[in-house]
């Protein structure tokens, strides 16, 4: 007869033995710098937080295949973000209130302990969902201690899609922002305040913004600080793609203003795009060492474009972020202890002037920095070459927009994602060129874009970069960089 416990087919042991196992990565599709699992599907980070100098990362996990099915939280921490533990899991569903997926929510620390806060997936026969918001607590096994659940379903006006807490502070007091979804299927935000005497969380109502029709779910929703500037970050679903933005399936951007907790309302300006990449979605924020660090995730819900599949794992992590906020934009920029990741011997200087042409090798894992000074050239592009496959990147000075195209590969998710980028005279891009993983920084963090790409053969990638005129100088350097390390 089939067990009744929700979490019997969870063996921790077997799982976590076979994660180990799997160390270091083999697969030529397997990411030397880049979060990931040996088997399974992974998506959002979750429960991010820093405690004693190390840095906890959970992110959502299913073990038992590479469908959206059987959601678990997988753990590993960090104190440099270059030498990791193996990946465990940590938590998994296991009883009524979470027995179709432990969903995303966020970390903090609370009496000395790392402490999490997530939903709780439940349907009944007829698929009827029932969230709950559920704290839980980090043991010393590695495993979370399920523990109070403080809000039992979804308020009263808004449909079962009503999940994933995040936890923020304001004169002391905490508070919570929910993503949510009306009754009329329209996307918002809730908050919830906690009463300090009677440990229970009251709800506050929607934060009212400009944008009332905006996309029929906003998940993953973060409330930053910036100095005295709000930033509400979420990831609103259903936007109707346009010439130079919502491109992707599924959106991820931010509103930066000013927040009253006493009228619920959020003075901003346009909504606005973390990443123009094909494949960045569910990032989570969190505070170290007094910089905001982002990880996402590199994928995009319900899209089958991964080849990785075949081979028993699907999806990756980025690389971790420090936002900063520059007259109501947010940039985005590598976090400094990457460079610890570059290999000394291998750096190679790039200084050409009046040129069309500049040719570099990549290692299996690399850096590029490099900046142009246009001179005569109206359009430059910068290839990543595979043998025969290509990846292009493309910048049009007379329209100010970026081209992306990954049209020339054969496998994984094609198309072109298009931007606008406005610069002068000189053009800054940070390229990180992983295995099958790409992270583009433009103009020091102004613009960034994350894709896959998966090449048909085991070819080192070369860096292409061609003008339509000569351009005036092309400098910078190319390493390769190291492994993340695991222990």
């Amino acid at each position: 007869m089939p067990s009744n416990d929700p979490g019997a087919i969870f063996d921790r042991a077997a799982i976590n033995a076979k994660v180990r196992a799997s160390l270091p990565f083999k697969h030529r599709y397997h990411n030397r710098f880049h979060l990931e699992m040996p088997f399974g599907l992974i998506n959002d980070p979750n429960g991010l937080v820093e405690k004693d100098g190390i840095t906890h990362i959970f992110y959502q996990w299913n073990p038992l295949g590479v469908e959206h099915k059987h959601k678990c939280w997988a753990h590993t921490q960090t104190r440099d973000f270059v030498h990791y533990t193996a990946p465990e899991l940590a938590l998994w569903p296991s009883d009524a209130h979470d027995k179709d997926g432990c969903y995303s929510g966020c970390g903090l620390v609370e009496d000395g302990d790392v402490r999490v806060l997530y939903t709780c997936n439940a349907k009944d026969a007829q698929g009827v969902r029932t969230p709950a918001q559920r704290f839980g607590t980090l043991q010393a096994d590695g495993t979370i201690r399920k523990d109070e659940i403080i809000i039992p379903t979804n308020a009263e006006g808004y449909t079962g899609h009503f999940r994933d807490p995040y936890v923020f502070y304001r004169h002391g007091e905490r508070y919570l922002v929910l993503g949510a979804q009306r009754a009329d299927e329209t996307g918002t935000v809730l908050v919830y305040h906690e009463d300090k005497d009677s440990k229970t969380w009251e709800p506050c109502g929607e934060i009212s913004t400009k944008y009332k029709d905006f996309g029929y779910m906003w998940e993953c929703p973060n409330l930053l600080r910036f100095g005295n500037y709000d930033v509400l970050l979420f990831c609103p679903q259903g936007l109707e793609a346009r010439e130079y933005k919502y491109q992707s399936r599924y959106q991820c951007g931010y509103l930066a203003g000013h927040l009253s907790l006493e009228s619920m309302e959020l003075m901003h300006g346009r909504f606005q795009e973390l990443d123009k990449g094909f494949d960045f979605y569910a990032p989570q924020v969190y505070n170290n060492q007094g910089r905001h660090i982002l990880f996402g995730w590199i994928g995009m819900p319900d899209e089958d474009a991964y080849p990785t599949k075949e081979h028993g794992w699907v999806h990756s992590l980025t690389m971790p972020r420090v936002l900063t906020l520059r007259q109501g934009k947010i940039f985005s920029q590598p976090a400094k202890e990457l460079r610890e990741l570059r290999i000394a011997d291998s750096a190679v200087d790039i200084d050409a002037t009046e040129t069309q042409h500049v040719r570099a090798g990549l290692g299996e894992g690399a850096e590029a920095l490099i900046d142009i000074t246009f001179g005569k050239a109206q359009s430059v592009t910068y290839t990543l070459a595979y043998g025969l496959e290509r990846v292009t990147i493309r910048y049009d000075r007379p329209s100010q927009t970026v081209v992306i195209d990954r049209s020339g590969m054969k496998y994984g998710g094609k198309g072109t994602r298009t931007f606008k980028l406005f610069t002068d005279q000189n053009l800054s891009l940070q390229l990180f060129v992983d295995k099958t993983v790409v992270e583009a920084f433009f103009e020091h963090g102004e613009e960034v874009a994350t894709f896959n790409v998966f090449p048909e053969k085991y070819i080192l990638p070369e860096l292409l970069i061609e003008s339509d005129a000569p351009m005036e100088n092309v400098t910078g350097r190319v390493w390769e960089l190291d492994a993340y390390q695991y222990r």
